[in-house]
């Protein structure tokens, strides 16, 4: 096993595989010439132009290659059901490389740009949203750590669904496919699961004495609370119908090719059991802040059972 990295952050982490270093962004992959493997995951192509380079790269020296794509190359998602066949987002200028603001047009480029290189040995996995140990965005763990926490918590009152799927389940997957040599592109998230029932699991995962209080989305969005940052996973479809489909991925393709999902209360064990999960770093690296402040909570219930 090699690892193709900067090296910039936390260089000493597995020490027992072997460490090649470059920059893919600048264009440097010389330490990948002139070597051969068994099979790519590429797990950090986010433009065309880099994604294109390694394979191009690598197209006469691995077997198979998996490219790590994206559910978000469907923004929005407004189809609920969408296959692999659904056609992708686009983008105007396809040279741009402003990964935030067109992220989901630039990984279906990315896609292509893979394909285009090694056609025919190219596995593209459309993930969903990933949880598990060491998660550092603080979406699913913020439920799962919260809810641990006891007392009243506040809960969307919602049956939006959610779709996630547990990484270990996502990397098991790819390294079987990889050994197939399976190809072409997949939707590899979880089964849709109404809001409450992911709740109910992240509270049979602990021991704490949660009380779920329920607050209507209109109250909710009245009080200026955003969707997804401040109430993670929730979409508000109410006043962002366009997004309805965000959660609904068809994944039959892929569980017909073996995908398989760990209970979700498994998932949130580990969790609890992962110091770092949610904690907002990963391996050094900053994540985005969701969720509730205790403080802003207990403002929001309060007012809410004086309305109720």
């Amino acid at each position: 096993m090699t690892l193709f990295n900067r090296g910039r952050t936390n260089p000493e982490l597995f020490p027992e595989v072997e460490r090649l270093r470059g920059d893919r962004e600048a264009g440097d992959l010389d330490a990948l010439r002139g070597r051969t493997w068994d099979a790519v995951v590429d797990t950090s192509a986010y433009v065309p132009r880099v994604a294109r380079a390694s394979a191009e790269l690598l197209a006469d020296a691995v077997e198979h290659y998996t490219f790590v794509s994206s559910l978000s190359v469907f923004t929005p998602p407004s189809k609920q059901g969408l296959t692999e066949q659904d056609p992708v987002s686009t983008i105007a200028d396809e040279t741009s490389e402003d990964v935030q603001a067109h992220y989901g047009p630039l990984k279906a480029l990315c896609e292509h740009a893979v394909a285009e290189a090694m056609p025919g040995r190219v596995l593209n996995l459309r993930s969903g949203l990933l949880i598990g140990p060491h998660d550092p965005t603080n979406r699913f763990t913020y439920w799962v750590r919260r809810i641990a926490r006891g007392g009243d918590v506040l809960a969307p009152g919602t049956i939006e669904p959610v779709q996630l799927i547990d990484a270990r389940d996502v990397a098991d997957w790819t390294i079987d496919s990889a050994q197939r040599r399976l190809s072409g592109t997949f939707h590899v998230t979880g089964e849709p699961i109404p809001f409450p029932v992911m709740l109910a699991e992240c509270l049979a995962a602990g021991d704490g004495d949660a009380r779920l209080v329920e607050v209507e989305a209109d109250f909710l969005l009245e009080q200026g609370v955003e969707p997804f940052a401040d109430v993670p996973l929730w979409l508000a479809l109410g006043r962002n119908p366009e997004w309805r489909g965000f959660f609904l991925a068809d994944v039959a393709k892929a569980v017909a090719h073996g995908l398989a999902f760990r209970p979700l209360r498994e998932s949130a064990r580990d969790i609890l059991a992962s110091p770092g999960s949610g904690a907002g770093v990963k391996f050094g690296v900053e994540a985005p802040p969701a969720g509730l402040d205790p403080e802003r909570e207990a403002e929001l219930l309060e007012a809410w059972k004086a309305r109720a």
